[in-house]
C-alpha cells in the first residue's frame, strides 16, 4: 500500500457523513434545500505537478482544469470555487496566473466566489489550491461498475505525458502534446449528458491503469484493458510511435483529464449519440468480469501488467 493510500485509508475513521463517500470517489456531495452540491478540492505543487519554467497562465488554467475535472466525472454543472494562492513575490508571475485562471473560470462558466492567500518561504515550491463546487442531478460513483459492462475513456491517452517530457526538453514533438499538458480541457458537458446513462464513471488523470484499478476496488469487480483499444493521437504515434509497449506507456502516463465510465452494452448507442451530440471522443478499451483487480490483454491474450500502472503520491 502506497503512503498516499495508507494516509487516506486513516482519515477514513474521520469521514463519516455519509456524502464523504468513504473518501472513495472524485468529489462529496452535500444535499441541501433538496440540491445535491458536489464538492471537489485539488492542490498542485511546483516540480510535482507543473514544472518552474512553465508559463504562469497555464498554472492558473491547469488548477482550474484539474477541479473541475473531477465535477466533470460526477456530471455535474460546476456553481463556483474558491482558492488559495501562494504569492510568489513577482508581480508579473502572479498576473500571468490571473490571467489563465480567468480564462478557465470563463471558459468554464464557474466563478471565483472566495478563498485566501499566503506567502510560502524563499525557496519553497510553489503551491496552489481550489475547491470546487458543481450542482448535479445524478452523480455516478467510482463503485458502481457490473460484471459485463463496457470499460470507456474520452479522448486520447499519453498527450501530456509526452508533452511534460517535451517541456523538460527529454523529447522532440508536437506543441500540441505540451498544450495537452498545459491546457487540459475538463470534460464537463460530456460527464453531465453520461451520468444517467453509467453505471460508475471517474476522473481519468494519474492513468489508465491506475484509475481503472481503482474503479475495479471500489466496485468489487475486474477490469480488463484490451491494449489494441488504447486510444492514441496521431501527434502521440508520431512521438513515439504505435505498438504495444506504446499503447501501454500511454495507458499509464497521467494528467490526461479525461473521463473513465462503465456502462451496459444496451447504452453503447445512447452513449455514442451524446458524445456525438457533445463533440467528444469516445473509446471502448475494456470490460467487467467477476473478479478482482485489473488486467491488461492482446486481442484477448494476456500481457503482463507494467511494474508501474500510473501516478501515485
Amino acid at each position: 500500500m502506497s503512503g498516499e493510500s495508507d494516509f487516506i485509508g486513516q482519515l477514513r475513521a474521520l469521514a463519516t457523513h455519509p456524502g464523504a463517500r468513504g473518501l472513495e470517489d472524485d468529489a462529496a456531495t452535500l444535499i441541501h434545500a433538496g440540491r445535491t452540491l458536489v464538492l471537489t478540492h485539488d492542490t498542485i505543487v511546483e516540480h510535482v505537478h507543473f514544472l518552474p519554467a512553465d508559463p504562469a497562465d497555464t498554472v492558473g488554467w491547469k488548477l482550474v482544469a484539474a477541479n473541475l475535472s473531477d465535477l466533470a466525472a460526477k456530471g455535474a454543472k460546476p456553481v463556483g470555487a474558491l482558492m488559495s494562492y501562494d504569492l510568489s513575490g513577482d508581480t508579473d508571475w502572479d498576473r500571468g496566473f490571473i490571467d489563465g485562471l480567468s480564462a478557465a473560470l470563463g471558459r468554464f462558466d464557474c466563478p471565483l466566489i472566495g478563498g485566501d492567500t499566503v506567502r510560502s518561504p524563499a525557496g519553497s515550491a510553489r503551491h496552489f489550491g481550489m475547491t470546487a463546487i458543481g450542482e448535479a442531478d445524478i452523480v455516478p460513483a467510482r463503485g458502481g461498475a457490473t460484471p459485463g459492462d463496457d470499460i470507456w475513456v474520452s479522448g486520447t491517452l499519453g498527450d501530456a505525458g509526452l508533452g511534460l517530457a517535451i517541456a523538460k526538453g527529454e523529447l522532440e514533438g508536437a506543441d500540441s502534446l505540451v498544450e495537452a499538458y498545459r491546457r487540459p480541457v475538463p470534460q464537463l458537458k460530456l460527464g453531465q449528458k453520461l451520468a444517467p446513462l453509467v453505471s460508475a464513471m471517474m476522473d481519468l488523470s494519474d492513468g489508465l491503469l491506475v484509475d481503472a484499478r481503482r474503479m475495479a476496488e471500489a466496485s468489487g469487480v475486474a477490469i480488463v484493458i484490451e491494449t489494441i483499444d488504447v486510444p492514441l493521437s496521431p501527434a502521440f504515434v508520431d512521438a513515439r510511435g504505435d505498438t504495444r509497449e506504446t499503447s501501454i506507456e500511454a495507458a499509464t502516463m497521467g494528467d490526461d483529464y479525461q473521463l473513465l465510465f462503465a456502462a451496459a452494452p444496451r447504452s453503447r448507442k445512447h452513449i455514442e449519440m451524446v458524445a456525438e451530440e457533445v463533440g467528444a471522443d469516445i473509446h471502448c478499451v475494456g470490460i467487467v468480469e467477476e473478479g478482482a483487480g485489473i488486467t491488461l490483454q492482446e486481442g484477448g491474450r494476456p500481457v503482463p501488467l507494467p511494474e508501474t500502472l500510473g501516478w501515485e503520491h
